[in-house]
Protein backbone atom coordinates (compact mmCIF):
# COMPACT_ATOMS: atom_id res chain seq x y z
CA UNK A 1 0.00 0.00 0.00
CA UNK A 2 1.18 3.47 -0.84
CA UNK A 3 -0.37 6.74 0.15
CA UNK A 4 0.58 10.36 -0.16
CA UNK A 5 0.97 12.75 2.75
CA UNK A 6 2.09 16.36 2.34
CA UNK A 7 4.16 15.55 -0.74
CA UNK A 8 5.73 12.41 0.72
CA UNK A 9 5.00 8.76 -0.05
CA UNK A 10 4.18 6.41 2.82
CA UNK A 11 4.74 2.75 2.03
CA UNK A 12 3.35 -0.06 4.14
CA UNK A 13 5.41 -3.23 4.15
CA UNK A 14 8.32 -5.08 5.68
CA UNK A 15 9.97 -6.30 2.51
CA UNK A 16 12.75 -4.55 0.65
CA UNK A 17 13.58 -1.87 3.21
CA UNK A 18 17.19 -0.91 2.40
CA UNK A 19 19.48 -1.43 5.39
CA UNK A 20 21.61 1.61 4.54
CA UNK A 21 18.58 3.93 4.76
CA UNK A 22 17.56 2.49 8.12
CA UNK A 23 21.12 2.85 9.39
CA UNK A 24 21.16 6.50 8.26
CA UNK A 25 17.93 7.15 10.18
CA UNK A 26 19.33 5.48 13.30
CA UNK A 27 22.56 7.48 13.05
CA UNK A 28 20.61 10.73 12.63
CA UNK A 29 18.59 9.89 15.76
CA UNK A 30 21.75 9.03 17.71
CA UNK A 31 20.77 5.36 18.04
CA UNK A 32 23.70 3.98 16.04
CA UNK A 33 27.25 5.04 15.34
CA UNK A 34 30.03 3.31 13.46
CA UNK A 35 28.13 0.03 13.11
CA UNK A 36 30.58 -2.78 12.29
CA UNK A 37 30.11 -4.28 8.82
CA UNK A 38 29.16 -7.67 10.27
CA UNK A 39 26.22 -6.06 12.13
CA UNK A 40 24.77 -3.99 9.29
CA UNK A 41 22.36 -6.70 8.19
CA UNK A 42 20.36 -6.12 11.39
CA UNK A 43 19.01 -2.92 9.84
CA UNK A 44 17.05 -4.97 7.31
CA UNK A 45 16.56 -8.21 9.27
CA UNK A 46 14.72 -6.40 12.07
CA UNK A 47 11.74 -6.03 9.75
CA UNK A 48 11.47 -9.79 9.20
CA UNK A 49 9.86 -10.48 12.58
CA UNK A 50 7.96 -7.21 12.81
CA UNK A 51 4.21 -7.36 12.41
CA UNK A 52 3.77 -4.10 10.49
CA UNK A 53 6.05 -1.42 9.14
CA UNK A 54 5.68 1.90 7.39
CA UNK A 55 8.43 3.82 5.62
CA UNK A 56 8.24 7.42 4.46
CA UNK A 57 9.91 8.61 1.29
CA UNK A 58 10.83 11.97 -0.22
CA UNK A 59 11.48 11.01 -3.83
CA UNK A 60 14.10 8.21 -3.55
CA UNK A 61 15.20 9.11 -0.02
CA UNK A 62 13.76 7.27 2.99
CA UNK A 63 13.10 9.96 5.59
CA UNK A 64 11.18 8.04 8.23
CA UNK A 65 10.01 4.68 9.47
CA UNK A 66 8.17 2.82 12.16
CA UNK A 67 8.05 -0.86 13.06
CA UNK A 68 5.33 -2.58 15.10
CA UNK A 69 5.36 -5.86 16.98
CA UNK A 70 1.90 -7.21 17.78
CA UNK A 71 -0.21 -10.28 18.46
CA UNK A 72 -2.67 -8.66 15.99
CA UNK A 73 -5.55 -9.25 18.42
CA UNK A 74 -5.10 -7.33 21.65
CA UNK A 75 -1.78 -5.53 21.92
CA UNK A 76 0.87 -3.80 19.82
CA UNK A 77 4.20 -2.16 20.55
CA UNK A 78 5.62 0.67 18.48
CA UNK A 79 9.29 0.05 17.86
CA UNK A 80 11.82 2.33 16.21
CA UNK A 81 9.72 5.33 15.21
CA UNK A 82 12.20 7.72 13.63
CA UNK A 83 12.03 10.69 11.26
CA UNK A 84 15.14 12.40 9.84
CA UNK A 85 15.78 15.52 11.89
CA UNK A 86 15.40 17.88 8.93
CA UNK A 87 11.86 16.53 8.33
CA UNK A 88 10.59 16.62 11.91
CA UNK A 89 7.72 18.92 12.81
CA UNK A 90 5.85 18.29 9.55
CA UNK A 91 3.29 15.83 10.98
CA UNK A 92 4.96 12.77 9.46
CA UNK A 93 5.49 10.93 12.74
CA UNK A 94 1.95 11.60 13.88
CA UNK A 95 0.61 10.35 10.55
CA UNK A 96 2.49 7.05 10.68
CA UNK A 97 1.42 6.49 14.31
CA UNK A 98 -2.16 7.06 13.13
CA UNK A 99 -1.65 4.46 10.38
CA UNK A 100 -0.27 2.03 12.95
CA UNK A 101 -3.24 2.44 15.30
CA UNK A 102 -5.62 1.89 12.37
CA UNK A 103 -4.15 -1.64 12.03
CA UNK A 104 -5.49 -2.54 15.50
CA UNK A 105 -7.87 0.28 16.44
CA UNK A 106 -9.42 -1.40 19.48
CA UNK A 107 -6.20 -2.91 20.75
CA UNK A 108 -3.84 -1.57 23.36
CA UNK A 109 -0.80 0.23 21.99
CA UNK A 110 2.45 0.89 23.79
CA UNK A 111 5.51 2.96 22.96
CA UNK A 112 8.58 2.58 25.16
CA UNK A 113 10.41 5.86 24.80
CA UNK A 114 12.34 8.62 26.51
CA UNK A 115 10.65 11.46 28.36
CA UNK A 116 11.50 13.98 25.62
CA UNK A 117 9.08 12.10 23.31
CA UNK A 118 6.13 12.00 25.72
CA UNK A 119 4.48 15.16 24.40
CA UNK A 120 4.62 13.74 20.86
CA UNK A 121 2.82 10.58 21.94
CA UNK A 122 0.25 12.60 23.88
CA UNK A 123 -0.54 14.47 20.65
CA UNK A 124 -1.11 11.05 19.07
CA UNK A 125 -3.69 10.15 21.74
CA UNK A 126 -1.42 8.12 24.00
CA UNK A 127 -1.60 8.41 27.77
CA UNK A 128 1.52 9.32 29.72
CA UNK A 129 1.46 8.74 33.48
CA UNK A 130 4.69 10.43 34.56
CA UNK A 131 6.22 13.13 32.39
CA UNK A 132 9.47 13.25 34.36
CA UNK A 133 10.92 9.81 33.57
CA UNK A 134 11.55 7.47 30.68
CA UNK A 135 8.84 4.90 30.32
CA UNK A 136 5.85 3.70 28.44
CA UNK A 137 3.16 5.67 26.65
CA UNK A 138 -0.10 3.79 26.21
CA UNK A 139 -3.10 4.07 23.90
CA UNK A 140 -6.00 1.96 25.14
CA UNK A 141 -8.12 1.08 22.13
CA UNK A 142 -10.92 -0.34 24.25
CA UNK A 143 -11.43 3.07 25.85
CA UNK A 144 -11.68 4.67 22.41
CA UNK A 145 -14.00 1.87 21.30
CA UNK A 146 -16.33 2.67 24.19
CA UNK A 147 -16.28 6.36 23.28
CA UNK A 148 -17.08 5.40 19.69
CA UNK A 149 -19.96 3.16 20.85
CA UNK A 150 -18.37 -0.14 19.79
CA UNK A 151 -18.25 -1.71 23.27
Amino acid sequence: MYQYFNGFVIREGKEGVPAEYVEALFEDAGWAKNTPAWQKEKFSLMFKNSTWAFTVWDQNKMIGMVRVISDQIMVANIMDLVILSEYRGKGIGKKIVELCVQKLPHGDWFAHTSANNFSFYEKCGFEVKDLTQNGTCAYYGYIQARKDGHR
